[in-house]
């Protein structure tokens, strides 16, 4: 690649040669559930002196799992002269695999084709004529929905959607810690005012029952989600190159999930830990099969 000289802000879609993928089929439906084994599913695949991230992609049945080295591929793109305070997104080249409909010619030695679902580079001396003449031209319309903003080389930790529900509750809370305080005398003047502003607003806000049940409702929320949270962060931390997560499914009220392991040893380690989470464990129909389940 030729160095640039950048006078605007740009996307920039990596090429292969800065991922590696691994397509799994797993019992999971969200894909905050997905990358939270992500790092497992790569064990002795990636360059242990690399720093690597995870980006999750549902795809039918499947989920695409990408490891990328973000030091790596900035100090690339610097060497090039696109600076992370010029690029607005950037993506991976998998996430366009349904515009690769034929190969993409990179330079004078390469290509980019797809092969078995995964978009590969291959040398140009491998294609035939005839798919050469008709090789893609990149533009805009490769540009997938989801991207990573580099700000900082660090990335949001909330989707857009997750900060509003976030900063609704927020709003929330923060009415109702104005209401109390004013008990108290805590604002003073300004707060009489803010308070009156929030009545305005929220007429419910001035029953202390209804106050009540608001902080009842959030904290049973709160308190289930911390349970499901805590049930995945224990189970992705007993999956490894020896451990298969076989099943795994969260309801309102309970959980089960089912490990499969290659080693006697791991097996009753994992099943000595789960006690200790005061996790309900049982040998599962399979061999070297344990079922696991508890309540939230």
């Amino acid at each position: 690649m030729d160095k640039v000289f950048l006078s605007k802000s740009v996307n920039v879609m990596v090429t292969p040669q800065f991922y590696t993928v691994k397509k799994e089929t797993l019992p999971v439906k969200y894909a905050y559930q997905a990358k939270k084994i992500a790092a497992s599913l790569f064990d002795g695949l990636l360059d242990e002196e690399g720093s690597y991230e995870y980006e999750v992609i549902r795809e039918e049945e499947h989920w695409i799992f990408i490891a990328y080295d973000i030091e790596k591929i900035i100090i690339f793109l610097e060497s090039k002269g696109i600076f992370k305070e010029k690029i607005s997104k950037f993506f991976f080249a998998q996430q366009a695999l349904g515009s690769f409909t034929k190969p993409l010619v990179l330079n004078e030695k390469e290509a980019l084709v797809v092969l078995d679902s995964t978009l590969v580079v291959v040398p140009k001396m491998a294609l035939v004529e005839e798919e050469l003449l008709g090789s893609l031209l990149f533009s805009n319309t490769f540009t997938p929905k989801k991207g990573i903003s580099l700000q900082g080389a660090m990335r949001s930790l909330l989707t857009q959607t997750q900060a509003f529900s976030f900063a609704s509750v927020f709003l929330l809370f923060a009415g109702i810690f104005f209401v109390e305080s004013s008990r108290y005398g805590i604002d003073g003047n300004n707060g009489a005012e803010e308070l009156e502003t929030l009545y305005a607003s929220y007429p419910g806000l001035k029953s202390t029952y209804a106050r009540n049940d608001i902080l009842k409702k959030f904290k049973s929320i709160d308190k289930k989600e911390r349970a499901k949270r805590d049930i995945i962060k224990n189970i992705s931390k007993w999956v490894s190159k020896d451990v298969k997560l076989n099943t795994l499914s969260i309801s309102e009220k309970k959980f089960q999930s089912s490990l499969i392991f290659t080693s006697t040893q791991t097996f009753e380690r994992v099943k000595s830990l789960a006690k200790k989470a005061h996790y309900k464990v049982k040998n599962g129909a399979k061999s070297k099969e344990l079922m696991i389940e508890g309540v939230l």
